[in-house]
């Protein structure tokens, strides 16, 4: 008999129920020495009635509670420690939608492992991430969190994390647990509004929202985290036909559910479940395992089974799961392996530093630089410095920051001080971040803003450090009005309005609207929030050390009205024709993007040649190479990314414009010209058809290369997919 099926049949329903439990003990809970036992907490882990915990950090509480486990409940069944490990622990990377823009999986996976052996050192088992939501509207905040809004970035996104955090042993002590999150559409919420119901088509659910999490799933993820939200009024957290029919039997996940925070309970308020017993009942039918602090299992779990809601060979298997990720994560033979100061060495010995100051730089995000403004030269006349963010150590790391160590995170003023050691910087902070709130503070504004003005029209180049506060972007920040807070628009109108070369430097969570001060600006660079190094990966940049590298992960809406606005949208009957009034278009502003998908810029320029192609017509099974050349013009090196997009002209079921298939990031020196060749495959001209099944159709393939989803500025090549022969 194996260890599970020897501790299922000791246990009893009350210890069962347990290890399906999920407590949060918040970051002041102390479970070290005498006190620990006096803990409710505590008394629940000696008595098996908690199986997992989140939010408790530090390797002596972690140890502490795990000896409690361990040594005094009846079992011995060890717990599982999970957190938000989303871009750091101590250390941070940008955050993901700024890391996104480096279009650098190789990055994405090295600071997902560095994040997974700090929480691993300090005891930490599983992380809440990767964030895998698609997003195409701005004013949802968590679009911070996530990759962007093309489902191909998605899949690279999902793998390359879930390879960081996880390495290649679960049971091995610098492994952390992946949890692909939040499963699935999360990111369609009604009109931006967090936790509102998306209302999508089972075509967009499965071709845009769900191909990341199958992603996760076939890279090896432990762990899904379903979304609080519904779908069309089928609350995800209780949706069979998800969890189980779709994620498990077809995709074959095989590790375990964690409910987001409260969300089975949810169930009675999204109006599916009448009580906690329902709510519990529900959830578990669907394949739920882990209630995270919501109480449903606890204490409907039982009157659920005492009604005939659910049977207790479904218990059993759900408790089973949770046993086996356990186990697959070496907690029962090295319960204490995880910030065990004895262990080997992590296979790697990475440089945390440069590995999150190399991942800022890749981020940093060139919008547009007029008459070579940037970088900025090393001698010259006076620079200022003018925003509410140059020294703000919390717009460097942003939300999800772990326990992101302040006093290690260099701030704007910090490295642009050392970038520029011979150069005279002056720095005002201009105005509040945040949106005033009474008289006093507007009067406080105004004289910083005068202040601010005055320095600056003493300066030869302006820097205004703009953004969105921290704490209005991530989780409950939806904003309708995804703009400048507070009074930094008028602080940049009335600079810009001075006529000196200025650059805008905006830190952010999401693009923020600003298209009028934005067009004005000589230059501007968006930072996102760059992580603990991010002071200096941006003063890197605008001294010209290093080149920007970051592309758009999202396209950059010209006025809120546009929302959603994304590259992969379909044809129209009426396509837009300039000067032709009955085509699809707005009368009052353009359709397309202030800046599309992939945009960014170098201190170089690079150009691309037509793209070809190993063969005019192929079988799918034969699939296809394409090749093009690219070549830095300019005479700096630099980096810049090429993407390969497809169309689909003529099928059963209308397809996008451009679909994006895949993408290489390179770097030139002056000059230097190489050539990219892209293998696609069957899967790359695959379909899903009109019953949602995937399937080949012959016909025409439009493929098109270019350094983005501007599609005026592509190379494009037909080719035509023939039909598979006829086997009798």
């Amino acid at each position: 008999m194996s260890r599970i099926s020897e501790l299922l049949a000791a246990m009893t329903l009350e210890e069962k129920i347990g290890q399906l439990v999920m407590v949060s003990l918040g970051a002041e809970t102390i479970v070290t020495g005498p006190k620990a036992a006096q803990e409710p907490s505590v008394a629940d882990v000696r008595a098996g009635r908690v199986g997992s915990a989140l939010n408790l950090v530090g390797r002596d509480r972690i140890h502490a509670l795990q000896k409690v486990a361990i040594e005094e409940s009846r079992l011995k069944i060890p717990l599982l420690f999970g957190l938000d490990v989303v871009h750091g622990y101590f250390t941070n990377a940008p955050a993901p939608l700024g890391e996104t823009a480096a279009f650098r999986p190789d990055l994405w996976e090295k600071t997902a492992r560095l994040a997974a052996e700090e929480a691993c050192d300090d005891g930490i088992h599983l992380t809440f991430a990767p964030m895998l939501d698609c997003a195409r509207d701005p004013r949802w905040g968590r679009i911070v969190e996530g990759p962007g809004e093309d489902p191909t970035v998605g899949r690279a996104f999902a793998r390359a994390k879930v390879r960081g955090f996880q390495g290649d042993d679960p049971a091995s002590p610098w492994s952390l647990a992946a949890t692909a999150k939040h499963f699935a559409a999360y990111g369609a919420a009604t009109a931006g509004r967090d936790y509102a119901s998306a209302e999508i088509s089972e075509r967009t659910l499965h071709e845009v929202y769900l191909p990341a999490f199958e992603a996760a799933v076939k890279t090896g993820c432990l762990a899904i985290m379903p979304a609080f939200s519904d779908i069309a009024g089928r609350p995800v957290t209780g949706d069979r036909r998800l969890l189980t029919e779709l994620v498990r039997e077809r995709w074959g996940f095989e590790g375990i559910y964690v409910s987001d925070y409260d969300a089975i309970g949810e169930l009675v308020a999204h109006g599916v479940a009448a009580d906690m017993a329902e709510a519990a009942a529900l959830a578990l039918k669907a394949g739920m395992d882990l209630d995270m602090e919501s109480r449903a299992y606890p204490d409907g779990l039982k009157v659920a089974l005492d009604r005939g809601l659910v049977s207790l060979e479904l218990i059993d298997a759900t408790v089973a799961r949770v046993l086996c990720v356990k186990e697959r994560l070496g907690l029962f033979d090295a319960p204490f392996g995880r910030g065990d100061p004895n262990r080997p060495a992590p296979s790697t010995r990475l440089d945390r530093r440069a590995i999150v100051r190399e991942a800022a730089i890749a981020s940093l995000t060139l919008l547009s630089n007029r008459d070579g403004l940037l970088p900025l030269a090393s001698t010259g006349g006076r620079v200022a410095v003018i925003g509410p963010f140059a020294e703000d150590t919390a717009q460097m790391i942003g939300p999800w920051c772990g326990l992101g160590d302040q006093d290690e995170i260099v701030t704007i003023r910090q490295g642009l001080t050392a970038a520029f050691p011979t150069r005279e910087l002056v720095f005002a902070r201009g105005c509040a971040p945040d949106y005033v709130e009474d008289d006093a503070d507007e009067e406080k504004d105004t004289a910083l803003i005068a202040e601010a003005v005055a320095l600056a029209a003493t300066a030869e180049v302006i820097v205004l450090v703009l953004g969105e506060p921290a704490e209005l972007s991530g989780e409950a920040a939806s904003r309708a009005d995804p703009t400048l807070t507070g009074r930094q628009a008028e602080l940049a109108d009335r600079v810009l309005a001075l006529g000196r070369p200025t650059v805008i430097l905006m830190t952010c969570g999401r693009p923020l609207i600003e298209t009028d001060l934005l067009e004005r600006a000589d230059a501007t660079l968006v930072a996102w929030y760059p992580g603990s190094e991010g002071g200096h990966a941006i003063a890197d940049v605008l001294a010209g050390s290093r080149a920007p590298a970051g592309r758009l992960p999202v396209s950059w809406p010209i006025a809120i009205g546009q929302i959603p606005v994304f590259f992969g949208e379909r044809p129209s009957g009426r396509p837009y024709v300039p000067g032709e009034h009955f085509t699809t278009q707005y009368l009052d502003i353009p359709n397309a993007p202030l800046f599309p998908f992939g945009h960014g810029l170098s201190y170089t320029t690079f150009e691309i040649e037509p793209p070809i192609v190993s063969a005019a017509t192929f079988r799918a099974a034969e699939g296809l190479r394409l090749s093009t050349r690219v070549r830095n013009a300019g005479e700096r090196a630099g980096s810049t990314t090429v993407y390969l997009f497809a169309r689909d002209v003529v099928a059963s079921t209308s397809r996008p414009l451009l679909e994006l298939k895949r993408f290489e990031t390179l770097e030139l020196a002056s000059g230097e010209t190489r050539e990219i060749v892209f293998a696609l495959g069957a899967g790359d001209f695959e379909l899903l058809g009109p019953d949602l099944a995937p399937c080949c159709e012959p016909g025409r393939f439009d493929l098109s290369v270019g350094f983005s989803a501007d599609r005026a500025g592509l190379k494009t090549i037909s080719v035509e997919l023939r039909a598979d022969p006829v086997v009798a």
